[in-house]
């Protein structure tokens, strides 16, 4: 799961989280198992796809105190079902 990746703000990622298979509440599960692992300032991507996710893995990452730093869609052809990078760090 320790990664180094690119992403869209330039920033280097320690974490690389791919949910765009799982369903809720296992996207938030296997998110919140990744921001255990994370040290403050540790900053993590997650891939997720479909409009639940999308909606839910913010919402109860910001309810734990990460911090979103973004949320974008990987293309620009994609919309709320396709796939989204969300970048988060921990506090």
């Amino acid at each position: 799961m320790n990664k180094n990746i690119k992403n869209t703000n330039r920033k280097e990622a320690e974490f690389l989280l791919d949910i765009t298979t799982q369903v809720c509440p296992m996207t938030f599960v296997r998110t919140r198992l990744m921001i255990e692992q994370m040290s403050q300032g540790d900053v993590a991507e997650v891939r997720l796809q479909g409009a639940e996710p999308l909606k839910n893995v913010p919402y109860s990452a910001k309810e734990m105190g990460i911090i979103i730093v973004s949320l974008e869609p990987e293309d620009e052809t994609t919309d709320q079902h396709g796939i989204h990078r969300l970048l988060l760090r921990k506090a």
